[in-house]
């Protein structure tokens, strides 16, 4: 190709990477190397611990698996090669990279075709993911490690190679640079004031704020607050049929979020059409805390949280048990109250339990297991020093899980582009934060995700009852989400292993939040069921039936199977007509709190 070709054509054919390009390439993925190679044998030296003394041996030179760094390397010349031959050939119309190569796998990031218009960002695109799976790769080939140890590295690893993504950065992204050019830079000035908004209030923006008010358009199903104590608010939710069940439903949110997760818009409402379905519905409204709660700990929850919560509904409508709900950490806890009460020949206050994605024993707890340490336990008590943890720390936490879902695609978005933030009742729920009493979290984090103690019988004791999760033989449904992050599936299986009564074990589409949010109107996802019994996870996913949709109804049909009379609705089924009156509307306001 002559140069009087070259400026009849492409103009772009003038960024084919230079030698000195090609050396900084080089270079850049050279460090990184090192890089990977240090932290690993920092990691390495840690694990090194002699006897009690606390003495470590020295850093030693990282070691690699030989055959498996050999092949990595191997791969990374070949594909690199390959690479830089498409980018040379003459006419540059023969860019794109194999399917089954690094460099041609199909990336959200670069969905945009500007990234394939331009040769050189073209260039930039492939690089990158070339180089990002020969650092993944790299790290899964260091030896020396323990298993958590390499969790920990590949984790790492995931995080820099999200982060140094060149979608992630204005110059190397042909998005925001033609965006830049159409606003003349005003995208590049909205996106300077998300961010600025952001560093004010602390916290990475997903939705826009103002589109939602809770008690308005979210949480907002009618009910009533009758119960208030230092820890929780109890709601009990307007019934919209003539009869309701005989035996009410009281549902533990987590006090990680706020509990309106199960009552966003009407249309995604569980609490609304639990309510229409004729369930008497109780709601717990946990309390954000603050200093005062600084002595919080895990026995509140159980005994003057979920169990006072139990008693009183029992009381106000003269039942003998009721039916429970525990999501997330509440499930957790709900496992734990359940072990209480048999303990003290007291379970028959409880007639069902339903369990959404809730662990028990946390052998396989995933990667929030990763921030489990010394080091991030002495991290944790510097950000607890009022007596609490601030919520918005365990936001930044569970969005590094996925950073790149939830971080660097509204850095992108929002900073660079300057798009303005979609209303979203699910992603402004996300950004509700709530605090955690510091003793509660400590304990939590140590107890359970370090130390298993749950699933271990008479490990832990609650008020001076030791707890077996051998002892619940209350019926069970338990809820998993097959591409849950918080909750893995194979951990939430383990609680059809501890427990010792009926269980009915569901896996549902999507992950921890929507696989749980699913509403029979969207017609989305499906599940599985099994009828006949197992004895594994993988027998279970082997025999399972799929069906379309929501999980809701099949949940709704296994609760009506414990025979509930019909009751009218009247005297204490009304809201706040009971012994217990009504103190203000729901939401109430420990859910405004902050």
């Amino acid at each position: 190709m002559t140069e009087s070709d070259d400026a009849k054509g492409d103009p772009a054919q003038k960024y084919i990477p230079s030698l000195e390009q090609m050396q900084q390439w080089t270079q850049s993925i050279g460090q990184a190397q090192q890089l990977l190679m240090e932290h690993a044998a920092g990691l390495s030296a840690k694990s090194k611990d002699i006897g009690n003394n606390g003495i470590t041996t020295p850093a030693l030179p990282m070691a690699f698996q030989p055959e498996l760094f050999a092949q990595v390397q191997t791969d990374f010349a070949k594909e690199s090669l390959a690479l830089w031959q498409r980018f040379l050939d003459t006419d540059l119309t023969n860019n794109a990279a194999p399917a089954d190569s690094p460099a041609g796998r199909k990336d959200r990031r670069f969905a945009d075709p500007a990234w394939q218009k331009t040769p050189f960002f073209d260039l930039i695109r492939q690089s990158y993911l070339l180089v990002a799976d020969y650092l993944l790769r790299l790290a899964d080939s260091v030896d020396g490690l323990d298993a958590r140890q390499k969790q920990q590295m590949r984790f790492a690893t995931q995080g820099l190679v999200d982060a140094l993504a060149p979608s992630n950065f204005a110059f190397t992204n042909p998005v925001v640079i033609e965006k830049t050019i159409e606003t003349g830079g005003d995208n590049l000035v909205r996106g300077l004031k998300h961010m600025l908004a952001d560093m004010e209030k602390g916290q990475l923006s997903h939705t826009d704020g103002s589109a939602f008010e809770v008690g308005v358009n979210i949480a907002s199903t009618p009910g009533k607050v009758i119960k208030e104590t230092p820890l929780y608010q109890l709601i009990h939710y307007e019934p919209t049929t003539k009869k309701v069940m005989g035996t009410p439903l009281i549902v533990f949110p987590p006090w990680i979020n706020r509990f309106y997760i199960l009552d966003l818009a009407p249309e995604k409402s569980f609490v609304k059409w639990a309510v229409d379905q004729g369930i008497s519905l109780f709601m717990v409204s946990w309390k954000s805390a603050d200093a005062s709660m600084k002595d919080i700990e895990w026995a509140d929850y159980i005994v003057r949280g979920q169990i006072d919560a139990i008693d009183t509904v029992r009381e106000l409508l003269d039942v003998d048990s009721v039916h429970t709900i525990g999501y997330c950490v509440a499930g957790t806890t709900l496992a734990a109250t359940l072990a209480y009460l048999a303990a003290r020949g007291e379970a028959d206050k409880v007639k069902s339990a339903t369990f959404f994605t809730a662990q028990v024993d946390f052998r396989d707890a995933g990667e929030l297991t990763l921030f489990i340490d010394d080091e991030q336990l002495r991290l944790v008590e510097q950000l607890s020093a009022p007596g609490y943890m601030d919520g918005r720390y365990m936001a930044a936490t569970f969005n590094l899980l996925r950073g790149r879902d939830l971080i660097w695609n509204y850095v992108v978005n929002n900073y660079l582009l300057g798009a303005d933030y979609p209303p979203f009742d699910l992603l402004y729920w996300n950004g509700d934060t709530t605090n955690l009493p510091a003793k509660w979290h400590r304990e939590y984090l140590t107890d359970l995700y370090r130390d298993n103690k749950l699933a271990t019988p008479g490990a832990i004791t609650i008020d001076g009852t030791p707890i077996d999760l051998r002892k619940v033989t209350t019926p069970s449904f338990i809820q998993a989400g097959r591409e849950d992050h918080i909750a893995p599936l194979k951990s939430v299986w383990k609680l059809t292993e501890h427990f010792s009564g009926p269980n009915k074990f569901m896996l549902a589409g999507s992950g921890h939040i929507a696989g749980v949010v699913n509403p029979p109107a969207s017609n989305k996802y499906q599940y599985w069921t099994c009828d006949e019994p197992v004895s594994s996870l993988d027998e279970f996913v082997a025999k399972a039936k799929e069906t379309p949709g929501s999980w809701w109804p099949d949940w709704i049909k296994w609760l009506q199977s414990f025979d509930d009379e019909a009751v009218p609705v009247k005297n204490a089924r009304v809201p706040g007509k009971g012994a217990l009156k009504a103190i203000e509307d729901a939401p109430g306001r420990y859910v405004k709190s902050h």
